[in-house]
């Protein structure tokens, strides 16, 4: 079984560190991001094939972005009750 390319692996790698990164501040606690996080990661981690591996990195920056614009909702929300006193 060949290994996969090793800048695919660098960038699983970085978006794995910047998703948990960014579940520091996830609404529900970073005890409930990481272990979903991990195992959304480790159900992946059998892939070889470097197609299905950019799809995973792909989906990955997907919900990264999600969870981006969660935050700046949730940010944008707190500043207008704040500052509205809605």
């Amino acid at each position: 079984m060949p290994s996969p390319n090793p800048e695919l692996r660098r960038q699983v790698i970085a978006i794995y560190k910047e998703l948990l990164y960014l579940g520091r501040e996830y609404p529900l606690g970073f005890t409930y991001f990481r272990p979903r996080l991990h195992r959304a990661f480790m159900a992946n981690a059998q892939l070889q094939d470097e197609e299905q591996i950019r799809k995973g990195i792909s989906r990955a920056e997907f919900v990264r972005k999600e969870i981006e614009a969660l935050y700046y909702l949730k940010r944008y929300r707190t500043l207008r009750k704040r500052y509205d006193g809605v």
